[in-house]
């Protein structure tokens, strides 16, 4: 790391949709581990963090209470250590067992094994210039993870309330609340020295739960109140970060008369316009919803594409003066072979070109196999790499999406174009064919029409999958430019450069 002194990551102050890390524009892209790798003691997240750093990722997301349960859909991971393995801030001390069967915590006593491994941690991603977004807090779920947590009142010695596990999102209970403030403020003051953290409030915080569960509002009245604290925290310590966040979603529809499915409800206007979030964060799920807009971007783990409605998603949150970061996309990450990985892929390219920020977990990272799986590497890892440096070579300041200078492409396509001043155009064409279509995933051919100014351009072709290009050739701008495609399959980059 430089020896000059740089502020924390910051919003540029030129672009709002990108970020300014020690003096120069940054886009966050990964394919991450499963958010564990401090509290999961035998991770070996110094060969996590040199892979992640050789393949140019710039993101990785970090949990610091919340733990889960192993499951079918997803029976290993780093966010689910075994109980002897699991490292929280708080220290096991008994008398009495927890409902993990280990010792049960005392919350008045830091753990110091927890808070040297997280330093060591967000060291070492300083040193590769990683950002580590802390994520403070977690949605509880469950009654069966609500559980596991430190703060459950059979976990510790400290007479916590007994509480419905949705309450855990609210300020119901005050002695619930000032044990999570200490836990925030604890934190805070430990990393607040490392200029490459951004904080998250809270993992997926949801309200309506249940009947008499805290509601939309009361969850993002806690959230608030907690971005406070660590405004005031920060305020009297050398350094003040991001914070990042979402609005509460709802698990059931507010107006149940217009309730139109089971799924839950994500919301994004409030957290652009009225939440002290610094970063918008946004899991992309079947049921977004924008100024009364609604959006299937999939549903969780199954595998479906959607892209088109992905690429409107992000553009039409363009507009908005917070960076969007699609903090954790699963749309087919149970899959760990090519066809999840290319879906992410897919929506990774369509992300950065439409002004986004992007991060997919890689479930093939796991204990004693902290690089991911042989396939993995050959396949999302130096996918996600390739992408990760071709979007830091633009000129991010000045780029903007511009999807009105494409006019036609082949039927089975979406693209987007990616446009600096009238100097440099990149056009992202992707096979947008679900996997039930018989011909998904075969050859594309034919011709692109973009608007483009009058004079003089070459083009080349970047493939996304080896990330090599093609010899660039001339060609004239107009109006009505049309170039035609090499023959292709699931998708393509196009670089037009001016001269």
């Amino acid at each position: 790391m430089s020896d000059i002194h740089y502020p924390p990551i910051a919003v540029h102050p030129e672009q709002p949709k990108c970020f300014l890390f020690r003096g120069k524009p940054l886009v966050l892209v990964t394919a991450t581990e499963h958010y564990g790798a401090v509290m999961n003691r035998p991770f070996r997240f110094e060969r996590y963090l040199a892979d992640a750093a050789a393949k140019g990722i710039t993101l990785t997301r970090l949990f610091v209470l919340f733990r889960e349960l192993q499951n079918p859909i997803n029976p290993y991971s780093t966010c689910k250590p075994d109980s002897p393995d699991y490292l929280a801030p708080f220290c096991r001390t008994g008398p009495g067992v927890a409902c993990d069967g280990q010792p049960v915590f005392d919350l008045e006593q830091w753990n110091p094994e927890f808070f040297t491994r997280l330093d060591r941690f967000l060291t070492l991603a300083a040193e590769y210039g990683i950002i580590v977004e802390i994520t403070l807090l977690s949605n509880a779920y469950a009654p069966h993870i609500w559980a596991l947590n430190p703060l459950h009142p059979a976990n510790n010695l400290d007479g916590m309330p007994n509480i419905d596990w949705p309450d855990f999102m609210s300020r119901r209970h005050e002695s619930l609340f000032t044990r999570q403030c200490a836990h925030v403020r604890k934190i805070v003051e430990a990393t607040n020295r490392f200029d490459n953290i951004i904080y998250e409030i809270c993992n997926e915080p949801g309200g309506l739960a249940a009947p008499g569960a805290p509601t939309l509002e009361e969850v993002n009245d806690w959230q608030m109140a907690l971005a406070g604290l660590i405004r005031t925290t920060e305020a009297a310590l050398p350094q003040q970060h991001l914070i990042a966040g979402q609005e509460a979603f709802a698990y059931t529809w507010p107006d149940e008369s217009r309730r139109s499915g089971p799924d839950v409800f994500q919301f994004a206007d409030q957290s652009f316009a009225a939440l002290d979030f610094d970063v918008v964060n946004m899991h992309p799920l079947s049921n977004m919803v924008y100024r009364g807009e609604h959006y299937n971007l999939g549903a969780f783990m199954q595998g479906q594409l959607c892209l088109s409605r992905f690429r409107q998603y992000c553009l039409d949150l363009y507009p908005e003066r917070k960076p969007l970061n699609l903090d954790e996309d699963n749309a087919a990450s149970q899959y760990k072979d090519e066809f999840g990985w290319t879906i992410h892929r897919k929506r990774a390219w369509m992300a950065l070109f439409c002004g986004a920020h992007y991060d997919v977990i890689d479930f093939s990272i796991l204990n004693y196999c902290e690089t991911g799986s042989p396939a993995s590497q050959h396949g999302l890892r130096a996918w996600i790499s390739y992408l990760a440096r071709f979007i830091q070579s633009v000129d991010l300041v000045h780029a903007h999406p511009r999807p009105e200078l494409l006019i036609s492409h082949p039927e089975q396509t979406c693209g987007v174009v990616l446009a600096v001043d009238e100097q440099e155009y990149y056009l992202y064409l992707a096979d947008a064919r679900e996997r039930y279509a018989a011909d998904a995933g075969e050859p594309i051919n034919g011709a692109v029409v973009l608007a483009l100014p009058n004079g003089s351009f070459t083009v080349a072709c970047y493939s996304p999958t080896t990330g090599e290009y093609s010899p660039a050739l001339p060609i004239s701008g107009c109006a009505a430019t049309e170039i035609r495609l090499p023959t292709f399959k699931q998708d393509l980059v196009l670089r037009i450069k001016r001269g």
